[in-house]
């Protein structure tokens, strides 16, 4: 499947489905080359019945602030690029209001799979390999 972006400006947005066990919702994620793990907005996670406080697992991760410890959720479901994940570990974080997104779609979604991003057309796609 192919996500249509403005290679002009701004950030290339992909829809995710997340599925939890409160339901499941279309989230607005940035794809982000520069990030090795998948980030999702806490409050998200938690709207969709994740509890990030009972996470056993702590991710140290590099931000523009200093370094944090953060929780790995396992999600139960995520569909991105016509690409279902079950049981997919993500990172959980608070994102600024300002940020504009839920979150940030990372390398570790598209690992194993062809990754095309045309900037002169505008169109990202993920195929299998």
């Amino acid at each position: 499947m192919s996500i249509v972006f403005n290679p002009q400006v701004g950030l290339i947005i992909v829809p995710v489905e997340i599925e939890g066990p409160s339901g499941s919702a279309i989230l607005q994620l940035a794809f982000d080359t520069g990030a090795t793990k998948t980030l999702i907005n806490t409050g998200m996670l938690v709207a969709l019945g994740y509890d990030p406080a009972l996470s056993p697992n702590r991710i140290e991760i590099t931000t523009g602030s200093g370094i944090e410890f953060v929780p790995e959720v396992i999600l139960h479901r995520m569909m991105a690029f016509d690409n279902e994940r079950t049981f997919f570990p993500v990172l959980c974080h608070t994102l600024p209001p300002s940020a504009g997104v839920d979150g940030l779609l990372g390398l570790d979604f598209v690992r194993s799979k062809v990754l095309t991003i045309d900037f002169a057309a505008g169109i990202i796609s993920v195929n299998e390999n």
